[in-house]
């Protein structure tokens, strides 16, 4: 027997909007995880094409973007998983999945951390990765209108582990943004130093992002299933 969604609420940037019904939610559902598994296969082929190239350039940076790659890709799964059968309407579904999601970014920094400082010290150079440029261009491009797209049924789901998914699509564009500077910047001037700083950078954030997730910060974002109202306190609701 279905359950009524009836007080499900949607959320806007600055109230609640009328309620949900059943209907609306399982076809918001659907969208979610139609985006999750777009996801999941680029993620698929992004993460095997950076580690690749990562690992024939000798360059942590690609080698990290592809293990976000790798994380990004289990939290698409995580996604599927949340918004299929009976877990659809289950707010303790939604709580572990925002949980798993958080801890995907935890499970990135320090091995990124420690293989880029060991590269910054030892002076380590990567080689040139047209491969790896093209590959970063690609996911500045994609990456942005997935996480957008997401974050934006996160809001009328009321769900916290379909928004961290979203910032984790969002963390990937700014990340290949950061990348494709390294890279540049090692082919065309020499600037090898910057592969292992962008390495760094990919572990900070990452390890900002997986708190964020965990406390489940996500702007306009209220637990639709126990009634919650939705506020929004933070500049990303303006």
């Amino acid at each position: 027997m279905s359950t009524p969604l009836l007080e499900l609420p949607v959320l806007t940037a600055t109230a609640a909007a009328p309620r949900l019904d059943e209907a609306r939610y399982r076809s918001l559902a659907a969208r979610a995880r139609t985006l999750s598994w777009l996801s999941l296969a680029w993620m698929t082929v992004e993460g095997a094409v950076a580690i690749l190239s990562g690992v024939v350039a000798s360059s942590i940076a690609l080698i990290g973007f592809g293990l976000d790659s790798a994380i990004e890709g289990f939290a698409s799964v995580i996604i599927v998983w949340r918004f299929t059968g009976h877990r659809m309407f289950s707010a303790r579904a939604e709580t572990r999945a925002q949980k798993l999601v958080a801890v995907q970014f935890f499970l990135l920094a320090p091995y990124v951390a420690v293989e880029s400082l060991r590269s910054l010290i030892g002076g380590e150079r990567a080689d040139t990765s047209w491969v790896g440029v093209g590959l970063a261009v690609s996911s500045v491009v994609l990456m942005p209108m997935l996480g957008i797209a997401k974050q934006r049924l996160a809001d009328q789901l009321g769900s916290a582990a379909t928004k961290g998914e979203g910032r984790q699509n969002m963390l990937c564009a700014y990340l290949a943004g950061a990348l494709l500077v390294g890279l540049l910047g090692n082919a065309l001037v020499g600037a090898w130093w910057l592969d292992p700083v962008v390495g760094l950078l990919i572990a900070s954030v990452a390890v900002k992002e997986g708190m964020e997730a965990w406390n489940g910060e996500g702007c306009c974002v209220a637990d639709p299933l126990a009634g919650a109202s939705a506020s929004c306190e933070d500049d990303c609701c303006a």
